[in-house]
């Protein structure tokens, strides 16, 4: 089945649960990226985190979500990207980081990441400037540090999980999350018994592994109240980049740096770091490119 986040209500409107099946999207994350453990499980987070957050948060289709992650830790920053309309991409520094198990026998992503760095979520709406809030790193375990965030960058009180389990061979089994969100009118009694529920749960990995769909995980939060499901959004690994788009780039360069590709190198070729595309330019494209220097006014 493709990946999705279903989202609901409880408690008479007083409280948002999201929860995403991610397995398909981080799989093409590490086949692109050609990640390894440690890096896998810290990038599929952050992109899980990512998804959430934009399903939450972002309204129109144009809207963008960028969370940018530096730590001092082995990986390195983590950046991601992800929209409304259920696409997200992104990238780890350090791709290849492959750490000993932490003491419970788990992927050490708080080693990974490092306990020490920030956490920043930019949001652009179109309408003015983007808006960025900035939090420390509480843990480098990411759902904590997403966590905090949103209750003191945006003052909502909240819980995420997110969880990827990383095969022997570096590929993705299965990946996922949720984020329980109180809205105006919730009480601390009623979040208190929801965070009660949700420490109660096992890995959002071990949920899927079970066979668990996004909805019945929605459920488990809950608990014994009733939800009101909304929308399910399909979710996938996607990017916006093109030949066009690096053109245009380069189009800005000097022009005796461009026909320093052409006589050195005849020819240019860039990566997307966010998707790992390649995109090569021929000695015609790149003398397209370049400003025409007979032309008059």
């Amino acid at each position: 089945m493709s990946d999705y986040i279903a989202s609901a209500l409880s408690r008479d409107e007083h409280f948002r649960i999201f929860a995403a099946d991610a397995t398909q999207t981080v799989r093409e994350a590490q086949r692109r990226h050609d990640t390894w453990s440690a890096s896998s499980a810290a990038l599929g987070r952050t992109l899980v985190a990512t998804a959430l957050l934009a399903a939450s948060g972002l309204k129109n289709a144009d809207d963008m979500l960028t969370v940018r992650i530096k730590g001092d830790g082995p990986v390195g920053a983590l950046v991601t990207d992800g929209t409304n309309v259920g696409t997200v991409r992104g990238y780890v520094e350090e791709p290849h980081v492959n750490l000993p198990l932490n003491l419970v026998g788990k992927i050490d992503v708080a080693r990974a990441v490092g306990k020490r760095g920030l956490l920043a979520v930019t949001k652009d709406i179109g309408v003015g400037d983007p808006f960025t809030g900035q939090v420390p790193l509480v843990s480098g375990e990411l759902a904590e540090d997403f966590t905090y965030y949103l209750a003191k960058s945006e003052q909502i009180p909240a819980a995420v999980g997110l969880s990827v389990f990383v095969n022997a061979d570096n590929t993705i089994q299965v990946a996922g999350g949720f984020m329980l969100q109180a809205l105006p009118g919730a009480n601390d009694a009623e979040l208190s018994e929801l965070e009660a529920n949700v420490k109660t749960l096992p890995l959002v990995s071990e949920l899927l592994k079970s066979g668990l769909t996004p909805e019945q995980i929605i459920q488990r939060i809950a608990g014994d109240e009733p939800v009101q499901f909304l929308d399910a959004q399909p979710l996938k690994f996607a990017c916006n980049c093109s030949k066009e788009h690096f053109g245009d780039i380069m189009a800005t360069l000097p022009h005796a740096q461009l026909q320093e590709m052409i006589d050195q190198d005849g020819g240019a070729e860039t990566t997307c770091k966010f998707c790992g595309n390649q995109y090569h330019y021929s000695v015609a494209d790149l003398e397209a490119l370049m400003p025409d220097t007979n032309s008059c006014s």
